[in-house]
């Protein structure tokens, strides 16, 4: 993957259910990040007691978190309300000239922080709650 901007990452919600997405907020620094737990099965015939793993199991997931600027109060109140509802929604993470992550997930963390000279900012951390497809984009 060749240098990209940083803005051109973007977060963008399912907010009709319908597959209607729509980006929802400003965001300043945005990570994603893929994990798989292993699952051990190494034994007493385990060659030389090197570790072995289970190949295609475990629990696989990806978490999403982003630090912003809301676009409009009509993002800050479809994020925040589906916070404070534990609502599971679909979500799009584009990743530009590289692929495009979509699945259900759910808002684990909504932080607000604003300091007496600026704006207010808010932090969001989101965890994989289904299957989730990665695309390739040209």
């Amino acid at each position: 993957m060749v240098a990209q901007k940083g803005k051109d990452l973007l977060l963008k919600l399912d907010s009709t259910g319908a597959g209607s997405f729509v980006t929802v907020a400003g965001l300043r620094s945005k990570r994603i990040a893929f994990n798989s737990e292993t699952v051990d099965v190494t034994n007493s015939d385990s060659a030389g007691r090197w570790r072995e793993l289970l190949a295609g199991s475990g629990v696989q997931r990806a978490s999403i978190t982003g630090t912003g600027i809301f676009k409009d109060a009509q993002s800050d109140a479809a994020i925040r309300s589906r916070f404070f509802a534990g609502e599971i929604s679909d979500w799009q993470f584009s990743i530009p000239d590289f692929g495009l992550v979509q699945g259900p997930f759910q808002i684990t963390s909504l932080e607000y922080t604003g300091t007496h000279d600026g704006e207010v900012t808010f932090d969001m951390a989101l965890e994989s709650a289904g299957p989730v497809s990665f695309t390739v984009t040209p």
